[in-house]
């Protein structure tokens, strides 16, 4: 097998609070090759949001080591984009356009005008082509998501990093995202790795999916997606139980 893209190796992970030190991972280890869709689920608590920070360079580990494209990840950069939940993450004075490209440009990758074409490239990507000119507050929450999802796709960083991008949709929607990203995947074969509390979706969204305990989060098991519904039934019920047992 090829070299993995990012390497997770023994990574323990803390955080300060008001009151005490926080453990929120603890020696947790996993590789992710190129083009995997990697999904890290658990319990609220387990430490899956802190491992993407950790991951995009935002929560450096106390124990352990990160790697990407076998260089050590030492703070935040292009190659790493992150899609967050909140609907707040786009700039409301912006378009939609000029938000895309406002990474692009901001972090010297290429001249406006190259930029601007090819935010356009990944806003039709996403469906949003009609919308390119407008601003945010017109927008719903899964269109506001899309648009999040192309600036982070335009900036084609080696992986993109999604933290439960889905979870303050309705239920319609949310699988209608769901099946958006998976029809971008087929389409460019990007490389993801998202977090998710949630079973089907971990089953739906991920090729890997990696078992997180409760606090503080170690690996309680990795295994292979399903593609079949009568496998995906017999996965969500193995899953179901390595997490509640």
């Amino acid at each position: 097998m090829a070299e993995p893209l990012l390497d997770v190796r023994q990574v323990t992970l803390q955080y300060k609070t008001s009151e005490r030190v926080v453990t929120a991972t603890h020696r947790v280890s996993f590789a992710v090759h190129a083009g995997d869709r990697f999904v890290l689920l658990g319990p609220s608590g387990c430490g899956k949001s802190s491992l993407l920070k950790a991951v995009g360079g935002y929560l450096p580990p106390i124990e352990g080591e990160i790697t990407l494209k076998g260089k050590r990840v030492s703070g935040p950069g292009p190659d790493r984009m992150m899609v967050f939940q909140e609907f707040d993450q786009l700039l409301p004075w912006k378009t939609v356009a000029e938000n895309v490209v406002f990474p692009l440009v901001s972090a010297g990758r290429m001249p406006k005008r190259e930029a601007m074409g090819r935010a356009r490239h990944y806003i039709d990507k996403v469906g949003l082509s009609r919308f390119a000119d407008s601003y945010p507050h017109t927008l719903s929450g899964g269109m506001k998501q899309r648009v999040a999802i192309a600036r982070g796709m335009a900036m084609e960083p080696e992986i993109l990093l999604m933290d439960e991008p889905f979870a303050a949709l309705d239920a319609l929607t949310r699988r209608t995202m769901q099946d958006e990203l998976l029809r971008l995947w087929d389409d460019t074969r990007f490389t993801v790795l998202f977090v998710t509390h949630s079973i089907n979706e971990a089953i739906r969204i991920g090729t890997r999916i990696l078992l997180l305990s409760p606090h503080p989060g170690q690996v309680r098991a990795e295994m292979n997606s399903a593609s079949e519904p009568t496998q995906q039934l017999a996965l969500e019920t193995q899953i179901h139980d390595l997490l509640f047992a």
